[in-house]
């Protein structure tokens, strides 16, 4: 009897464990559009099909916009001081997370599917990845200079995604409409973390073109 609750017990951990993260495998680095190409087809989109992303296209998608490209663990994006102040949330059919760049991997935030709340038009909920950029503004002086600083960071990952969502098939759009209080409350967010963009990413659906600029 007490092995039987001892195995349950474990289980029981074991799940609770592989809930709070998701180990994503190593980014591939090599490949791709040629970077002109990618420039020409950049484009936002406002329509998803609900196809969910592989973990390897996750990884990818994460390394390019925000990941650790050197061994001095700066990253793929500029960030002013090197202060890297910005926190990519993820928010998923299987939950909401926070990317671990260091460790390359996705720590659970929220259980259960909370996509909506990434904005307030209606094709959000249909994107199967939706990021939410959030500037952690005691990284970066807390006052409105360390707003705009994180501000101006966010641009600089957004467009990472972008590319590299040209160069891989893949659809993305970006938006500052975003319900901030409830989607905060939701992630834990402390006063002082500032949601400052969102953007999907997904598949185009059968028969569409690029939408809009």
């Amino acid at each position: 009897m007490k092995l039987k609750i001892f195995i349950l017990l474990a289980a029981i951990l074991a799940g609770n464990l592989y809930a709070q993260s998701i180990q994503l495998p190593p980014p591939q680095r090599s490949g791709g559009m040629p970077l002109m190409e990618a420039l020409s087809k950049r484009a936002t989109a406002r329509s998803f099909a609900t196809n969910d992303l592989s973990l390897q296209q996750i990884s990818n998608l994460l390394w390019a916009g925000f990941g650790i490209n050197r061994p001095d663990g700066r990253r793929t994006a500029p960030s002013a001081m090197n202060f890297q102040e910005t926190d990519l949330y993820v928010l998923l059919r299987q939950g909401a997370f926070v990317y671990n760049a260091a460790s390359n991997r996705l720590d659970q935030i929220v259980t259960n599917d909370i996509r909506e709340l990434g904005g307030v038009q209606s094709f959000v909920k249909d994107a199967p990845l939706t990021l939410v950029f959030v500037g952690d503004l005691a990284k970066c002086g807390n006052n409105e200079g360390g707003r705009n600083t994180a501000n101006v960071d966010v641009g600089y990952i957004s467009q990472n995604i972008y590319l590299f969502c040209a160069s891989e098939g893949l659809i993305t759009g970006a938006r500052g409409s975003v319900n901030r209080e409830v989607l905060g409350k939701r992630l834990k967010l402390r006063d002082n973390q500032l949601i400052v963009l969102g953007q999907s990413v997904g598949y185009r659906k059968p028969g569409e073109d690029r939408t809009i600029p």
